[in-house]
């Protein structure tokens, strides 16, 4: 079942593997359109190969409603070490174990629970909202551990002195940050200004806008590709970012900055590369800074799956580039609106807390605030 918050879901939250691999088909496969011939002993016959729809303009048409959702994660759980394919069995188990979850989340509350001690967490969404996805991911018919494929340990790269240093200062006071980098600090508090992207409702959070783009393993997991012979447009279900890709053509000056980038593409083969740079320092990737640089690539393998991969590099933050993929599964289900301003009650509550804590504190001080 996919649950969507839709209206009033809003302030609270907040590979196409590219077949291509590079122009390189997908299991082997000869380029889009070409028949591939096998021999076996004295016998030869031909299979029919995916022939990839096109555009009025003769380009590849990626366009479609694609549902991202999954419980591989970005990186690889330390029990599958260096292996990127999991064996059936381990896939069923995770795959079972999620909807044992789910299961146990579907209970109904005991009406005689006692309440959360003081301080403590009291919970947010029930499980009634939460879509994440239920299987593991498949790549050229193998189960993935992660989506992460280099490194060869599935694991994002260390990051750089300079990267710890930088986001250990934009603790305090938290200033704007898409990947919420929020401190203890009372000032991170102060406006809503301060406060992350995606608790602003501005962008996704996650990631889930990119680039790169990702799942983002809580709910509103579509995305949507439309297609012109200049522009690509990616639309993404969690509050309804729309990217923009210019095909063709140079990038902005490096003066004109971007929460998304500017994101340029280009044709090769049967498969949309996308580099992206020209970021600004605040939507902060995984810590990133605005010399993020990210290419992904697009390519539609059969009727019903797109293929994404993304290769990440900054070298002020990360020691060394990194790249995933993952499946765009495609749906016949609409995406719906995701009004995150008009039912963003959290964030006025966050400020009215922090005023209230102070208010407090000034009463025990015989201080005035």
């Amino acid at each position: 079942m996919r649950n969507r918050l839709m209206t009033f879901a809003g302030g609270l939250g907040c590979s196409i593997v590219v077949a291509s691999l590079l122009l390189a088909p997908v299991s082997g496969q000869a380029p889009a359109g070409t028949p591939k011939t096998m021999s076996t002993m004295s016998t030869t016959t031909t299979t029919a190969r995916y022939v990839v729809p096109r555009t009025p303009d003769g380009r590849p048409d990626l366009q479609g409603t694609y549902d991202v959702a999954t419980i591989t994660p970005i990186e690889r759980p330390p029990q599958f070490g260096g292996r990127l394919m999991l064996t059936d069995p381990e896939a069923a188990i995770l795959e079972r174990g999620e909807s044992a979850r789910v299961a146990r989340g579907a209970q109904p509350s005991r009406g005689d629970r006692e309440a959360p001690r003081v301080g403590g967490n009291v919970g947010g969404y029930n499980n009634f909202w939460i879509d994440r996805g239920n299987q593991v991911i498949t790549v050229d018919g193998q189960k993935r551990s992660s989506l992460i494929v280099d490194p060869p340990d599935g694991r994002i790269p260390p990051l750089t002195p300079a990267a710890l240093k930088r986001n250990a200062d934009r603790r305090e006071p938290s200033p704007d940050s898409n990947e919420a980098l929020a401190g203890e600090s009372r000032g991170a508090f102060d406006n809503p200004e301060q406060r992350p992207l995606g608790e602003r409702c501005l962008l996704g959070f996650s990631s889930t806008s990119g680039p790169p783009t990702l799942p983002n393993y809580f709910y509103n997991n579509f995305k949507q590709i439309v297609q012109t012979a200049e522009y690509v447009m990616i639309l993404n279900e969690m509050v309804h970012d729309a990217r923009i890709i210019r095909v063709g053509g140079q990038h902005l000056p490096p003066n004109i900055r971007k929460w998304n980038g500017d994101s340029i593409g280009r044709w090769e083969g049967d498969t949309l590369v996308v580099d992206t740079t020209n970021f600004t320092d605040k939507t902060r990737f995984r810590g990133s800074a605005e010399n993020l640089h990210v290419i992904e690539r697009f390519t539609r393998v059969d009727a019903k799956t797109l293929l994404y991969k993304f290769t990440v590099d900054d070298p002020t933050t990360f020691t060394k580039p990194w790249t995933g993929e993952y499946p765009w599964p495609a749906t016949s289900d609409p995406i719906y609106e995701y009004a995150c301003h008009e039912g963003n009650y959290a964030l006025g509550d966050i400020l009215r807390g922090a005023r209230l804590l102070e208010a407090e504190e000034a009463a025990k001080t015989g201080t005035k605030k």
